[in-house]
Order: structure tokens, then C-alpha cells, then sequence
């Protein structure tokens, strides 16, 4: 824990404590509550520009509302470290993110105060319409139920299909758009102009949040009349901005927008607007990293920046004098830029995330053949069908675990099609820290049942390179490549690409005693694996790289099923379903009555850690490999 020296902060163990603070001195206890953050941060990495920008609000709220009995759902759920820190676990949050320690996510598991489980962006205000609704119910006219948007989850489709039915449904959501024109990189789109547009007319808001506050306080407004209220709000505001008002215009109260970081005008609106009846708006303007200068300097770099100084801003680099492998990310984004470099119906595709996946490499050449389309993986994977139908080249980029949100999509405007989108699954298998919720351990299993698909796994970085070069000479269904997050091992990857013949394995390592086939990169654990037990146990193993999970190399299947007794499968990903399930099937279906052990992911969600700490607690290292295969 930061060995610092604070006025309130090491006094505030609960939202109860907090509000004993004068409101006058919430100001001291926002300045506390972000280098608190800062510093632990800059020793323990984990998300930093998001929680610092939402500071003001997040004391604000927690100065008004009753929590945990009123209810605070986040979106996205990295701004909720000052959440986190305010609601009983500043003394544990060194941990965060950490093996065992507290999820860098809201988690109900974790805490009352986390009042719903979030990793994944846009789901907020559905969450907490849902929860306003079963409050209204049960006739709990009190509760109180905040969503917090922001960091870009408003450009995603469930928002806007959460915020329909709010505008329908009986109900008192509060609904906080933490609005600073960011994701992790600066988001796009009519929706982002719209919400720049809409704080241009301050004469505009004064007027009609001062009307409101007169109308009320005289009896002169009520729940029949805002229908006509808003009407002529959105009149006015016609008239004084030629903007239309989106949230009024769905008859939902909008107020703002208002200075996002100033803490004791928050709580007054708060206190203000809380007990209006029906779902209400409350537009914050704030900035990314507000209050380190650096982060707010640079708001995608600052996201997640690793370790630092805070003094000087300077972040942690390796100092080895060895060259590193790269990232398969970068990968990625060189290759990327080399295929479209010789063919321009290549098309680049990504859900707000071209810096994570290296997009933004190609982006940087050819602006305009990279479309970020935002927090929208079903649009992402539909807009690519829409590419690939009339002749395009679409590399689509998605995270393996937020292609789980677009799984319809890829089934019924794809595969259903036989359109020649190439998906790449970035951060397929275990992922680290970001925990369960980022964790891309199902493609595998989710993929393989869908027809008119190629399923294909790496083990290696130049592998990655000539399966999108396959790929994209392919072009003649969907093809599925997944690879993981972080370093390979190859330093020299910079190889000519080659073609690879689809369903072909290879392998490895000859052997007698036992087959050990694996699928992307677990091929270098195993092979490790794979040494020790030979010097230890004195047999003969053989080793093959599976590379396609669909379709399977029959004709390797059928040479090691003739071969031997005993068979291992490797998978970094669910064995329900997965790669181990495809080679049951196999022998099942061909007569075989080999041994088969499977080792991969049991029926589980797999909790945050470092990959090590996790292949180790899964049996997926090369010791657990090793221990599973002696025990044969």
C-alpha cells in the first residue's frame, strides 16, 4: 500500500465514511483519491487513464447514493478503481489484478458494492434498466439505480437497444454519460459528432435545468406533463443549436452537459435529479488521465501504460541486451501492412481496437482502408460480409472474447454465405490479468461447430505470418486465424511468406511410445514438456503440430491412430467441445480404440493472474504437461 500521508483517504473505509467528509472538502478527498491511484498504479500495472478521468464522479456518486442498497452498475469496468478503492479495498488494492487478488473489474464475487459483473463494454445500461425495473416490481420505490457510460461504450449497439427500451419501460434509471471522446484509442463516428454538438449550447442547458428546478420546486411539473416539458425542450433546443436532443427526443430527461471534475457541483445535480421520476441523462464532460499530465497528454498510451515513474512520466522497458521476439500483435500489424501493400482490395477492419491489435500499423500507411468501427463487434463482422460480397479483401480484427458477442453474426451473415472474411482472433487462450471476462479460451469450441469454415492456430510467430498469407490466397469461405496475446519466441520472424496447404499438420518430433498433438502455441510447452519426460521416464515420444482444427488433417489422424495406443491433446482453450473433443470424434467415428488424455481448460472460468501463474494452476506449463504425460 503507498506509504503516503492523507488528510481522508485512509479514514474512508465505506461510502458511509465518505459522507462524513464536508462537502467542502470533497475536492481534498478527489486529489487523494487520484494519486492514491496514480501511485499504485505506476507499481502495480493495470488500467490508469480511465479511473483517473471519472474521479469526481465516482466520489460524487458515492457521497449521494445509499450503496450498495442504491445500485451503481459501470461501464466500461476500468473506471472503477477509485469505485474500488472507496468501498473497502484501498488496503487491498496493491493486489489488483494480481493471482488471487482483486479482479481489475466490478465483481459481484468480490464485493456488495460491485452491483453487477463487468468486463466487456455497452452492457450497463441494459444491466441497470433490468435492475430499475425489478426494483419498481418488488414496489422498492427507493432504490436508486445509476449507469455509468463511458470510455466509448456508447458506440455499441447493446447501448443504444438499452437505451430504446429505457425510453419505453416504466422505470427511474439514471443514466451518467461519462462523455470524453475516448475508448482506448479516440473513438469515431456520428454518435461521437453528435455528443460534441450537443455542448454547444450552453445558453440552451442553463436555461432549461433552471426551468426544471423552478417548475419543480413550485409543484409545477409532474410525471403526465414531461412528455410536453420535453417537447419543448427539444423545440428550444432546435432553435437555439439546429441539434436535436437524441435523449429527450426518446422522451428521457437529459441534463447537462455539466464539468465532469467538478466534484461539489456533481453532488448538487445528483441530489437535484435523483428523485425525478422516470429515466433521466446526466451528461458529464471529463478528460482521460485527468490530473497526471502525461496521461492526459496521451490518453491512449496512458490506458494501461505498464509501470512508471510518477515523478517524471517515464515508463518501464526492458533493459535485457538480447533482442526480443515480438508480439504476435505486431506481427500481425507488419504483415497486414505487407499483404496490403500488394493488393489494395485489401480492407482492414476493427471494433475500437487498432492499437491493441497493431492495426493501427496499416492505419498509419493507408488511413483510408482501416475502418475502426467501434464498440460494435456484430457491426465489425457484418460490415465485413457486406467487403468480402462485393469483392473486397476484409481482414477482420476482433479479441477472441469479444467475438463472442458476435457469434450470430458470424453464423448467419457469414458462414451461412460462405463469405470470404478473414477473422483474426487476437488474445486467443489465456490472456493474464484482465481475468475471466478477457480470457479467449472458447473460440476453439464456438468455431468448430459452424459450417463453411477454416479453423487454423499458429504455434509461432512466423507461422502467423504465412497462415494470413494462406488466408488471404485462399478466399474461398471464412477462415478463422487465433493467436495469442504477448511474445512469441522466434527473434528473426522476418521470413519470406509462404502458402500453407489447408487441413495440413506436421510434425515434429518422431517417436514410439506416445502421440502428443497439439494446436497453436502450445506447442512449445509441450515440447518442453516433451524433453523432460524422455531423460526422466526413458521413452519414445512423438510430437505433432495439428495447425488447422478444421478442416482436420485426416491422413496425419489416420497415420497416428494406426501408430499408437496412447494419444495427448494440448489445447489452451474449453476441452468441452474443443480440439480434444474433434480428435475423439475422429477416432470414434474411424474405429479406433486409442487411449486419448485431454489436456486443455476444464468446465470452468479461469480467474485473473499472469499467464504463467495460470498455464501452472491449469496444468497447461511445462511441468504440469510433463506430470500429465508420465502418468500415462
Amino acid at each position: 500500500m503507498t506509504n503516503k500521508s492523507y488528510k481522508y483517504l485512509y479514514n474512508i473505509n465505506s461510502p458511509v465514511d465518505l459522507k462524513s467528509v464536508p462537502k467542502e472538502e470533497l475536492t481534498t478527498v478527489c486529489n487523494e483519491l487520484r494519486e492514491f491511484i496514480i501511485d499504485e498504479v505506476s507499481k502495480n500495472p493495470g488500467h490508469l487513464g480511465s479511473s483517473l478521468g471519472v474521479v469526481e464522479l465516482t466520489v460524487a456518486l458515492h457521497y449521494v447514493f445509499n450503496t450498495p442498497y442504491d445500485r451503481i452498475v459501470w461501464d466500461v469496468g476500468h473506471q472503477a478503481y477509485g469505485h474500488k478503492i472507496l468501498t473497502g479495498r484501498r488496503d487491498q488494492f496493491h493486489t489488483n489484478r494480481q493471482f488471487k487478488g482483486l479482479c481489475g473489474f466490478p465483481s459481484p464475487k468480490e464485493s456488495e458494492y460491485d452491483a453487477f459483473g463487468v468486463g466487456h463494454s455497452s452492457t450497463a445500461i441494459s444491466a441497470a434498466l433490468g435492475m430499475s425495473v425489478a426494483s419498481l416490481q418488488k414496489h422498492e420505490t427507493n432504490r436508486q439505480v445509476v449507469a455509468i457510460v463511458g470510455d466509448g461504450a456508447m458506440t455499441g449497439g447493446l447501448a443504444f437497444e438499452g437505451l430504446n427500451n429505457t425510453s419505453m419501460d416504466k422505470n427511474n434509471l439514471l443514466i451518467i454519460l461519462n462523455d470524453n471522446q475516448m475508448a482506448i484509442d479516440p473513438i469515431h463516428g456520428g454518435f461521437t459528432q453528435y455528443l460534441i454538438d450537443i455542448t454547444t449550447s450552453p445558453t440552451y442547458n442553463r436555461i432549461r435545468y433552471k426551468t426544471y428546478n423552478v417548475l419543480r420546486r413550485f409543484g409545477l411539473i409532474s410525471d403526465k406533463g414531461k412528455n410536453r416539458i420535453i417537447s419543448l425542450n427539444n423545440t428550444v433546443k432546435a432553435a437555439l443549436s439546429k441539434q436535436h436532443n437524441i435523449f429527450e427526443g426518446l422522451n428521457i430527461r437529459y441534463f447537462g452537459p455539466v464539468d465532469g471534475h467538478d466534484v461539489e457541483n456533481l453532488v448538487k445535480i445528483l441530489n437535484d435529479i435523483k428523485n425525478f421520476k422516470g429515466p433521466k441523462v446526466l451528461h458529464c464532460i471529463t478528460k482521460k488521465g485527468k490530473g497526471y499530465e502525461p496521461a492526459e497528454k496521451s490518453a491512449t498510451g496512458w490506458h494501461a501504460p505498464g509501470k512508471f515513474c510518477v515523478e517524471t512520466g517515464e515508463r518501464a522497458v526492458s533493459t535485457s541486451s538480447e533482442p526480443a521476439p515480438p508480439l504476435f500483435q505486431n506481427v500481425f500489424g507488419e504483415t497486414l501492412l505487407e499483404l496490403a501493400r500488394q493488393d489494395e482490395r485489401i480492407l482492414a477492419v476493427t471494433p475500437a481496437m487498432p492499437s491493441g491489435c497493431s492495426m493501427i500499423i496499416m492505419q498509419k500507411e493507408f488511413p483510408k482502408r482501416v475502418y475502426d468501427v467501434g464498440i460494435a463487434e456484430g457491426h465489425a463482422v457484418t460490415f465485413s460480409a457486406g467487403l468480402a460480397k462485393d469483392g473486397m479483401i476484409p481482414f477482420c480484427n476482433i479479441y477472441s472474447s469479444f467475438m463472442q458477442r458476435a457469434y450470430d453474426n458470424v453464423i448467419h451473415d457469414v458462414a451461412l454465405q460462405e463469405l470470404p472474411v478473414i477473422f483474426c482472433l487476437d488474445r486467443a487462450g489465456i490472456v493474464g490479468a484482465d481475468g475471466a471476462t478477457h480470457h479467449g479460451i472458447f473460440d476453439l469450441a464456438y468455431m468448430r461447430c459452424i459450417p463453411n469454415m477454416v479453423i487454423a492456430a499458429p504455434r509461432n510467430e512466423i507461422e502467423l505470418r504465412n497462415l494470413m498469407f494462406t488466408a488471404y490466397q485462399y478466399r474461398k469461405e471464412p477462415f478463422v486465424i487465433r493467436y495469442p496475446r504477448g511474445k512469441g519466441h522466434i527473434v528473426d520472424w522476418r521470413k519470406p511468406m509462404e502458402k500453407i496447404d489447408i487441413a495440413k499438420g506436421e510434425c515434429l518430433k518422431e517417436g514410439n511410445d506416445i502421440a502428443v498433438i497439439t494446436i497453436g502455441n502450445m506447442a512449445y510447452n509441450a515440447s518442453v514438456a516433451i524433453s523432460k519426460v524422455e531423460k526422466e521416464k526413458h521413452i519414445s515420444i512423438a510430437h505433432y503440430d495439428i495447425r488447422f482444427l478444421k478442416p482436420l488433417d485426416e491422413e496425419l489422424l489416420h497415420e497416428v491412430a494406426r501408430k499408437f495406443k496412447k494419444i495427448v491433446t494440448i489445447e489452451d482453450g474449453v476441452i468441452n467441445g474443443g480440439f480434444g473433443s474433434a480428435i475423439l470424434e475422429f477416432l470414434a467415428d474411424n474405429g479406433y480404440a486409442a487411449k486419448v488424455t485431454r489436456l486443455g481448460i476444464r468446465d470452468t472460468f479461469v480467474e485473473h493472474g499472469t499467464p504463467e501463474e495460470l498455464y501452472a494452476m491449469l496444468g497447461l506449463d511445462a511441468d504440469g504437461i510433463a506430470k500429465s504425460i508420465s502418468e500415462i
